[in-house]
């Protein structure tokens, strides 16, 4: 029997609604459609899948609203956040509608005939959405993947399926056939766990933690299954005392506390220049006061809650009684999770703090001496995939920036992530890119093709 699950607001602990979780058996029968879909799909003109792509992208923005309103009472995310994310899904819809026509060939000279190769779809592609961006996450793997003529199950976190769900819905609105984009809500370890052993399945795309990302490329190495990892991050803000420290101060907590710091690009370790570290202190200090923690409906709050009552759990754990606390935000009373904005100055590189993904607003405030000390200490973790550099000096930006093991660097900014351009980490941050104009390449293969002309 199909068991269910309650999708709780995190804002308010109450339930918004009960979604059946997909079982083993029905995943299977899925993948087994999606596989029977995929010859037709795939044979689908580049030019009428572009246009199918296109009204699934009028959908999503004639939908917006809507979708807003779901991630908020689901995810916890501020509207304003949430109506971006929205129309994230619709503009990298839009943006990969162009792909099925630009998805060609070469042709590469040879002697004794013609040489040309193919851009193939894979198959299958299941696409695994974690619980912190369930929107674009959910669009960056399965725009791509349909523009190249894959089928796709996907499966959203346990925690935050229902604006999948309503993907879903406007997908076949929009002209999408029902077994080239399925949306299998259910449970890790029996819907991902199906796409990773299941030998119908020829690509996973994860986006997740380090630790389940390397559990499912192991199983994917057992069938050389094609595998995207975007994994976990602890990046650093590197703040010189040349920067505008006004303005590095004034933006650090929107770099770190966006959607309560449950980002794996939160810039959660602010390296400053020792020489200016007490002003930058003082200047950081009112910018976190004055972050609107509250009701995620309302326009004008900047933070919501956590997702659940054990993520705060474990948010907490890094701020024990005696933890050293520079100072910290305002957060609610009263029902849901709700966790305030919070600076720490740790004495050292060894702190939890700064060493571990905390994945909530937590930020750790560290001084360094030098240039060279900087990148050493933004290089001392596991991690890879994004920070920041503030600097005035062009010079030192590009060097730090060569010099920073990370995928997605910003200089005098905190933004990470375009559709247009590729997004992934170093190290144990991730593998592959998503997003940019080569993503829609990674759901092919390379078919190579010799035609002799001798007589």
């Amino acid at each position: 029997m199909t068991s269910s699950f309650d999708v709780l607001n995190p804002a308010t602990e109450e339930v918004v609604r009960t979604v059946p979780l997909t079982t083993a058996e029905e995943t299977d029968a899925a993948i087994a459609r999606a596989q029977a879909a995929f010859p037709a799909w795939r044979d689908v003109t580049p030019g009428d899948r572009a246009r199918l792509l296109r009204r699934f992208a009028n959908a999503v923005e004639a939908d917006i609203e809507h979708l807003a309103r779901l991630e908020v009472a689901n995810s916890g995310h501020t509207i304003g956040n949430a109506r971006w994310e929205a129309g994230n899904v619709r503009d990298v819809l839009t943006y990969y509608s162009a792909a099925p026509e630009r998805l060609i060939g070469k042709q590469i000279p040879v002697p004794g005939g013609v040489n040309v190769t193919f851009q193939e779809p894979l198959g299958v592609v299941g696409v695994i959405v974690p619980w912190n961006f369930p929107m674009p996450i959910a669009g960056w793997g399965f725009a791509p993947a349909l523009a190249a003529g894959n089928t796709v199950v996907l499966k959203p976190a346990e925690l935050t399926p229902l604006t999948a769900i309503r993907l879903g819905e406007l997908a076949r609105e929009a002209g999408i056939p029902e077994d080239v984009f399925q949306v299998l809500p259910g449970k890790g370890s029996v819907v991902g766990q199906r796409f990773v052993d299941h030998p119908g399945v020829r690509k996973v795309v994860f986006t997740g933690s380090t630790e389940v990302g390397k559990q499912i490329m192991a199983g994917c190495a057992a069938q050389v299954k094609r595998v995207t990892l975007e994994l976990g991050g602890k990046n650093a803000n590197i703040v010189f005392a040349d920067s505008d420290l006004e303005k590095a101060a004034a933006t650090a907590p929107y770099g770190v506390f966006d959607n309560a710091g449950q980002d794996c690009c939160a810039r959660s370790l602010i390296l400053v220049q020792a020489s200016a570290y007490d002003r930058f202190m003082e200047l950081l200090e009112p910018a976190v006061h004055g972050v609107v923690v509250g009701d995620p409906g309302d326009e004008k709050t900047e933070m919501g809650p956590l997702i659940s009552a054990a993520h705060r759990e474990k948010v907490a754990s890094y701020v024990p009684d005696d933890a050293p606390v520079a100072f910290r935000g305002s957060a609610p009373a009263g029902p849901g999770f709700w966790f305030p904005p919070t600076v720490l100055t740790p004495p050292d590189l060894r702190h939890p703090a700064v060493a571990d993904e905390v994945f909530g607003p937590v930020v750790a405030v560290v001084p360094f001496a030098e240039e060279a000390d900087a990148v050493r200490m933004a290089n001392a973790t596991e991690y890879g995939l994004s920070g920041s550099i503030w600097t005035r000096d062009a010079g030192r930006a590009f060097r730090v920036a060569r010099g920073v093991e990370a995928g997605n660097l910003s200089v005098n900014s905190h933004s990470s992530v375009r559709y247009w351009t590729p997004f992934g980490g170093f190290k144990q941050s991730g593998l592959g890119r998503e997003l940019g104009p080569d993503a829609a390449a990674a759901f092919t293969e390379t078919k190579n093709v010799f035609l002799s002309t001798e007589e």
